[in-house]
């Protein structure tokens, strides 16, 4: 079911090089993908997947979703047909996600509609992540859990009686926002969810296409998003779009690297997944982005960014929900431009594959950036027109978005970074080595 390509492992090392140049289509959406898998599997057909991302993260998902039930079959590159047969029913086995956040916090709110059983697994990564933001609103649904302090493993129970609720989670989370309303498709009435802030909505836009009674409204800077249970889904031919967070690396890249212009094809320009790129304009970034389509009802655009001298600013804590899995790359473009960044918000990142916030710090500090943290900020003092030192190693801890924003950081750096482990960059973004290769930065 799964592609055959080993991952690169262990160290690598990333040079300065002189120039990044070319064009390339964005890596599919990670975001995406798990929720393309889940939604055909809960409908009751066949819907074919296009421009899946075949990540580790990915087709744990997909493993996941043919163990309770669908029939997942890969027709080639990137192309998967899922066939649902409107319900899901208890695996043989544990359902191991291995890193893979969102496909975990989504299929337990998924799963939670049946009748089933199921125990939810991961690495030791994941294991040390909180479920319990998502364990709390299923059981007040009627779902029951066990685990040890809200911690992988999960044992799951689900109900096909789930009661609606009306929900606010404490923390800005798509995936719990999606978790819930996953469930909330087999609830008896209408299920709520309410946002202070907007986070992602790649749920609420996917749903509609499967034949799902869902809606979402804006509310001030947040969300309230609807859904009413008993619909049977429908399936649904996709194709999925290009992954702003991916699409990152190549451009962040091209920002730091003198004399530099790298274009990234298909990216999708969801207005809760954009800040980065408002945020590096507000830094004086020469980007682009040119209207290229739609793809799963996401628009899409062709970014384009030339390198030159980036000005520090502060970014206030509201803006973090819309790049939150940026800001590693962020941090390290901040460490190359002129003046001081001010980074607010950043509470969540300590709950990610890593403690995001000081494995990003630390890897500043390794390669000469004076950096300030702080619970839930980091401040960057620009290196300027002399550059970012270099030299260090970077301490991954694990996280794919540490792993490749430290190896970017050596492309624009005097001297080498080395990064300690790469394997867990196959769970977001297996073309990334091939990718930086082609716009001229092969990494050893």
């Amino acid at each position: 079911m799964t592609p055959d390509s080993p991952p690169a492992t262990g160290p690598r090392t990333a040079s300065p090089v002189k120039r990044l140049c070319g064009t390339l289509a964005a890596a599919p959406d990670k975001s995406v993908s798990h929720r393309a898998l889940m939604f055909s599997a809960l409908a009751d057909g066949a819907s074919q997947i296009s421009n899946l991302l075949e990540s580790a993260d990915v087709t744990a998902t997909a493993r996941a979703v043919a163990a309770l039930g669908a029939d997942v079959r890969r027709d080639g590159p990137g192309v998967w047909t899922v066939t649902g047969r409107g319900v899901w029913t208890s695996p043989d086995g544990p359902l191991d996600l291995g890193n893979a956040g969102t496909g975990v916090r989504l299929l337990m709110g998924a799963a939670a509609r049946f009748e089933l059983e199921a125990v939810f697994t991961g690495d030791s990564s994941l294991s040390a992540r909180p479920m319990a933001r998502v364990l709390d609103p299923l059981a007040l649904m009627g779902a029951r859990s066990q685990s040890s302090g809200g911690r992988l493993p999960v044992r799951l129970t689900g109900s096909s009686a789930l009661r609606p609720i009306d929900y606010t989670p404490p923390v800005a989370s798509a995936q719990v926002k999606s978790a819930i309303l996953l469930a909330g498709l087999g609830a008896d009435g209408e299920t709520i969810v309410r946002e202070a802030h907007a986070t992602r909505g790649h749920t609420e836009t996917m749903a509609p296409l499967y034949g799902a009674d869902m809606e979402a409204e804006a509310d001030g800077a947040g969300l309230i998003v609807r859904v009413r249970g008993g619909r049977v889904l429908t399936p649904h031919d996709l194709a999925v779009p290009g992954d702003p967070s991916s699409a990152a690396f190549a451009l962040g890249a091209a920002l730091i690297t003198p004399d530099s212009a790298v274009t990234l094809t298909g990216v999708m320009d969801n207005p809760a997944r954009n800040g980065l790129y408002a945020v590096l304009r507000d830094m004086g970034a020469d980007l682009t982005m040119t209207p290229a389509g739609t793809r799963a009802g996401e628009a899409l655009v062709d970014l384009s960014a030339r390198s030159g001298m980036l000005t520090g600013i502060e970014i206030e804590a509201d803006r973090a929900p819309s790049m939150i899995d940026e800001y590693p790359i962020l941090s390290v473009i901040a460490a190359f431009a002129e003046g001081t960044t001010v980074m607010k918000g950043l509470a969540e990142l300590r709950a990610k594959e890593s403690d995001r916030l000081a494995a990003s710090a630390a890897m500043l500090a390794a390669n000469g950036v004076q950096v300030e943290l702080g619970e839930d900020y980091l401040v960057v003092h620009g290196c300027g027109a002399g550059g970012v030192r270099g030299g260090g190693v970077v301490e991954t801890r694990h996280d794919h978005r540490l792993a490749m924003s430290g190896l970017v950081m050596g492309l624009g750096a005097r001297a080498p970074v080395s990064v300690d482990d790469v394997a867990m960059i196959a769970t977001s973004y297996p073309g990334f080595f091939s990718d930086m290769a082609a716009l001229g930065a092969p990494i050893a």
